[in-house]
Parts: C-alpha cells; sequence; structure tokens
C-alpha cells in the first residue's frame, strides 16, 4: 500500500471515531429499551433522524419508491427486528458480531439480482462466518436465545437488502438518502408499535423515560444515524474504499468490548471462538482481493 493510500492521523482517528460510535451503540441500545419497548424506541429514533434534518438536507435526486422501500427495510426490517432482539434477547456484544453476517447476505443477492459470481475466497470467509454462527447457536442461554438469534439474522437479512436498494440509486449523498428514507421507516414502526405494544403503554413509557433514555434516542439519531453517515461518506469521498471499509472490521470488537465493560456480559471461551470465526470470515472477505493484488504475492505466483 502506497503512501497516497494511507489515511492521515485526523481522518484514521474519525474512522476509528465512526466505527466506535457504531460498535457501542449496542449498548446504548439496551440502555433505551430499560425505558421505551423496541418498537417505540425505533420510531423515535428515524423521527429524530427525519426532523428537523428535512428541513436543512437536500432530498436527494432518489425515486421516491426507492426511498421508500431503503427507509422500510432498514427502519422497521434492521433497525425494528434488531431492537426488539436486544430487547432481552440476545446480548449486545453478540448482536453486534452476529448482524454483520449482512455481508454474506449483500453477497448471494448481488449473485442473484446482478449474476456475480462468487469466488473461492468469499466460500472460505462464508464458511468460516457460518461457522462461528452455529457456535453461537449451540450456546444458548438466559443471555441469548434462539429466537434473539434469528431475529438478529432477519435484521441482517434486511440490511443486506436494503443494501440492495442503495447500489440501483447510484453515486448519491447516503446521508441525505437516510435522513429522507426515514419519512418512510416512521409509519410501520408507528403501526406496529401501536399493534403489538398499545397505545397506553407507548404513552406511559414516554411520560416515565427520563434524562438518561432520552440521551440514549439522541445518541442513536445523531450518532448513530446523522454523525455516522456523513462522516463514513466523507472519508469514502476523499480515500479508496478498500482503505477506509476494512475499519468497520472493528464494529464487533467495539460491541463486544463495551457489552463486557457498561453490562458486565460474559466472554466465555467459546463467545471469542464464534468471534474470531465470525471476524475471520469477514477480514478474509473484505481483505483477500487487496492481499491477492499486493506486489509480495504477485511477485510470489511468478
Amino acid at each position: 500500500m502506497t503512501a497516497a493510500h494511507r489515511l492521515p492521523a485526523r481522518h484514521a482517528l474519525l474512522a476509528l471515531a465512526v466505527v466506535a460510535v457504531w460498535g457501542t451503540n449496542f449498548v446504548v441500545i439496551k440502555f433505551a429499551l430499560a425505558s421505551l419497548p423496541p418498537l417505540l424506541l425505533a420510531v423515535l429514533r428515524f423521527v429524530l433522524v427525519l426532523l428537523p434534518a428535512a428541513l436543512f438536507i437536500r432530498r436527494p435526486a432518489v425515486p421516491w419508491r426507492k426511498l421508500a422501500a431503503y427507509g422500510v427495510l432498514i427502519g422497521a426490517g434492521q433497525f425494528g427486528l434488531l431492537y426488539i432482539a436486544v430487547a432481552g434477547r440476545i446480548s449486545p456484544g453478540l448482536a453486534s458480531l452476529v448482524i454483520q453476517i449482512q455481508v454474506f447476505f449483500t453477497i448471494g443477492l448481488a449473485m442473484v439480482t446482478a449474476g456475480e459470481r462468487v469466488r473461492r475466497f468469499q466460500v472460505l470467509a462464508l464458511a468460516l462466518a457460518s461457522a462461528g454462527i452455529v457456535v453461537i447457536g449451540a450456546h444458548t442461554d438466559a443471555d441469548t436465545s434462539v429466537a434473539g438469534l434469528l431475529l438478529v439474522v432477519g435484521a441482517a437479512l434486511a440490511w443486506a437488502l436494503g443494501n440492495q436498494v442503495a447500489r440501483t440509486m447510484g453515486r448519491v449523498d447516503m446521508l441525505g438518502v437516510v435522513v429522507w428514507s426515514s419519512a418512510f421507516a416512521v409509519p410501520p414502526l408507528l403501526a406496529l408499535s401501536l399493534w403489538f405494544e398499545g397505545p397506553a403503554r407507548m404513552l406511559q413509557a414516554v411520560q416515565a423515560a427520563g434524562a438518561a433514555a432520552w440521551l440514549a434516542v439522541l445518541w442513536q439519531s445523531l450518532g448513530n444515524s446523522l454523525f455516522g453517515y456523513a462522516a463514513w461518506g466523507w472519508l469514502l469521498a476523499r480515500h479508496p474504499a478498500a482503505t477506509v471499509v476494512p475499519t468497520a472490521l472493528l464494529v464487533p470488537v467495539f460491541g463486544m468490548s463495551a457489552s463486557a465493560l457498561a453490562l458486565g456480559e460474559a466472554l466465555p471461551a467459546w463467545k471469542l471462538i464464534a468471534a474470531a470465526l465470525v471476524l475471520a470470515g469477514l477480514a478474509i472477505n473484505l481483505l483477500w482481493p487487496r492481499l491477492a493484488a499486493s506486489p509480495f504475492l504477485t511477485r510470489a505466483r511468478r
């Protein structure tokens, strides 16, 4: 890697700040869920992503139907399912790890819709990550249930479907997409919250929520969504994706570490083995093409 492809120190720190926010956000979700039911939390998150940001951020040049599809998939799909899972069905640390399998769902969808061919290193990567998920499934307990694991897998699939919609948008301002698509995330989440959680519980939760709960909601919207996407997009606009994107491998590292430190989540050997398998799969999928193209390996093959 040449010097031109290295992140300057300030940009590297910004990338680290983004993945730290995204990783520790799983603990913040757990704190928020102590006061707010999961679907209502999702409603509040996306309302605060939409307003007042939509007054200052121009709607991207994307058809409304694509904004609607992205909003429903990411809002009701990814985060609706994730919040329900973290509400007592899976630990935040494991949730931050399992949801990363969206990478492999995204690859599979690209194969189906765009005819992309799977490569051998991707098969190895998927096998390692799948083995990690199997290890988690074999060790369900009071903190992590099969239902919670399946809900996070469903959230990962919804995320991958949202990625597929985003790919059809071309080169657009993703911060604008996140803000304006939130208008379509709120209605289904609100309807589901009214149906499953009920108006009385929703009103009681809002009235009883303290400063810590509202700070957690603000962290979800301002920190995780607006800062995260704005900073990530800013970095991708200035550096090759191959330089920036690998830092996302640290998201589950931050997630599991924060959950252990803040919530006392245990990290027995099986969790560490599962994390190692999933992260190894993600790393191979992300870094192998770059390593294969390196001058050292190119000379070695000659």
